[in-house]
């Protein structure tokens, strides 16, 4: 009786047989080749429109999508939030912003809907992410105490939001792309909080309302965006680092003053 037959026999067997050209084993019940091929010649391939594909070629590749442009979408959900909770809804279930992964909480808004005047900031800071609202922290507290000194406060006549409602990572400077995909909801948040007067708050509030930046030169400055008048500012968090800028943004804060006085008087 002969023994079994070993893998390296086996091996070199199946080498020797594919050397010969044997592409194919043998099965166990017989094919009709001359039906496969007449099959294969008469059955389509989907590919481009009006054309099939030849037997024996590679399958088409599926149609790549087509991209997706974040402003677009962003200007659509905007664009359909009746109201203030349905722009918060918006903004937290946008998908295409990476900065809501890495952020505790949306910081959507602080203050009275519908004051005279709104305060747009740049993004939020580790503080303002823990507590889910603009200015928090020391930052705020500064805030506070300016508005105070000419009458105002977040309680009752002003408004607070920031430009990007989720901090990014290591607190860094927000890109101009997530910029530009937030600017739509944010003229959005405007049109429904109703204020006469922008307080723009640092450079990312500028870039984002009035498309310029350096905070240095247009702080004090007047100017009209979104069909109301902006004022441009330094933010608090600077004014923390830099006692200097105090007195020009103690004169920035009269100014504020004089303004919604007169249109009182007007």
């Amino acid at each position: 009786m002969e023994s079994a037959l070993d893998y390296w026999s086996a091996k070199a067997l199946l080498e020797w047989q594919v050397e010969l050209g044997a592409t194919e084993a043998l099965c166990e019940a017989p094919i009709n080749r001359y039906e496969l091929a007449a099959a294969a010649a008469k059955a389509p391939v989907a590919g481009r429109a009006g054309e099939t594909q030849k037997p024996g070629s590679p399958p088409p590749l599926p149609p790549k999508p087509k991209p997706v442009d974040p402003v677009v979408v962003a200007r659509s959900c905007a664009q359909a939030a009746p109201d203030l909770a349905a722009l918060r809804a918006a903004l937290a279930d946008f998908p295409h912003c990476d900065l809501k992964r890495g952020a505790r909480n949306l910081v959507f808004a602080d203050g009275q809907p519908g004051a005279r005047v709104m305060i747009i900031a740049e993004a939020p800071d580790r503080e303002e992410d823990r507590a889910g609202r603009p200015f928090a922290g020391p930052a705020g507290d500064l805030l506070d105490r300016m508005l105070a000194a000419i009458d105002l406060g977040r309680d009752k006549t002003v408004y607070l939001a920031n430009v990007l409602p989720w901090r990014p990572p290591q607190g860094r400077d927000p890109s101009g792309d997530e910029i530009a995909m937030m600017v739509p909801f944010l003229q959005r948040h405007v049109e429904l909080a109703q204020p006469e007067i922008l307080l723009l708050m640092g450079n990312t509030s500028c870039q984002a309302v009035l498309g310029k930046r350096g905070i240095s030169r247009l702080r004090g400055q007047w100017g009209h965006a979104w069909g109301r008048m902006v004022l441009p500012m330094q933010h608090p968090t600077a004014l923390l680092g830099q006692s200097a800028l105090k007195s020009s943004a103690w004169a920035d804060l009269l100014e504020l003053k004089a303004r919604l006085a007169s249109a009182e008087q007007g």
